[in-house]
């Protein structure tokens, strides 16, 4: 079930949630370094991972899920964020170079239909990054974020649904090792935790940074129904970039 926006923005507003953002942050940039001239579509709920990259992409947009509602973004620019069924894009084929997933996967009812729209949308050499909640992580026992909501993934299950798609998983992170705790104390404190949580504890992460390339050959992903799409103009670039 997915979870509506305001109350997912509203949750990136606290100091849990800037530190939640900053620990993810550091987890994407290690996977995606540097997105120069590439277009970026975010899905779910992705404009706290998709900001940094604005100025730096040819392209960033969110897609926004209808049962989740959409939200302004950026607020000084140009619309780049738009509402949109999950699992019928409105985007053309092989027309984006990386997708990332955030508040997406583990709210969606049909899971292996929106990782098909990903691979339709994916160009040849595209790469995918899906960020869940950790199935033997703390966060995914506790509702009070957004990450304690919907279906929580191991690695290897994340592993097992992209290969059902025809994705090749590549690597696969952790982030979030400090426990969901309000306490300025323990949020002060999470650079260490997140420090020693990659090295010696991985399997302990509230959530789960997984990537993977689309796969071109060694089978077919089964066909949809057919039916007539429209899809959204893409700019050449961000507005004001």
């Amino acid at each position: 079930m997915w979870m509506d926006a305001i109350d997912i923005r509203d949750f990136y507003a606290t100091p849990l949630g800037r530190m939640a953002r900053r620990a993810i942050s550091r987890r994407v940039r290690a996977h995606w370094p540097d997105v120069s001239g590439l277009s970026v579509l975010g899905i779910g709920y992705p404009t706290p991972y998709l900001e940094p990259m604005r100025g730096e992409a040819s392209r960033t947009i969110a897609a926004m899920p209808a049962a989740q509602g959409v939200l302004r973004w950026p607020r000084d620019a140009s619309g780049l964020a738009t509402l949109t069924n999950a699992t019928e894009l409105p985007f053309a084929d092989v027309s984006m170079d990386r997708i990332i997933l955030v508040h997406a996967l583990e709210c969606a009812e049909q899971v292996r239909p929106l990782l098909r729209e990903a691979w339709r949308v994916l160009s040849e050499s595209g790469r995918l990054l899906v960020v869940a909640p950790n199935r033997s992580g703390v966060w995914a026992r506790f509702e009070r974020t957004p990450f304690g909501h919907g279906q929580p993934y191991s690695p290897s299950q994340l592993s097992r649904a992209m290969r059902e798609v025809m994705f090749t998983p590549l690597s696969a992170s952790g982030a979030l090792f400090i426990p969901p705790s309000r306490s300025r104390m323990m949020i002060s404190s999470a650079p260490a935790w997140e420090k020693i949580g990659v090295r010696w504890f991985p399997a302990f992460a509230g959530v789960v940074v997984a990537e993977a390339a689309k796969q071109i050959y060694g089978g077919q992903v089964e066909p949809e129904k057919a039916r007539r799409r429209a899809y959204l103009p893409l700019a050449q670039k961000n507005p004001g970039a």
